[in-house]
């Protein structure tokens, strides 16, 4: 069962559109929008694993210059 989460990212002012605009052609982010609010860009990200979500922010993600903060938020299923 593939692990689904949202990623709620903070970036430099003004850096919104174009984080939101690179992050989207990362395999396995299914969705990236800028947004108003105390976040920036909100991100969709499925991966098989726990671990592989995981990777995939820290080593995909959080590398797209303009950001400044990323909190994950993996869905539950209850």
């Amino acid at each position: 069962m593939a692990v689904n989460a949202y990623i709620l990212i903070q970036t430099e002012v003004g850096k919104a559109a174009a984080v939101a605009q690179e992050i989207s052609r990362i395999a396995g982010v299914t969705n990236a929008e800028d947004v108003t609010g105390p976040y920036d860009v909100i991100v969709r990200a499925e991966a098989e694993t726990v671990d592989d979500l995981g990777k995939l922010v820290v080593a995909q993600v959080q590398g797209v210059a303009g950001i400044t903060r990323t909190l994950t938020c993996p869905v539950v299923n209850l």
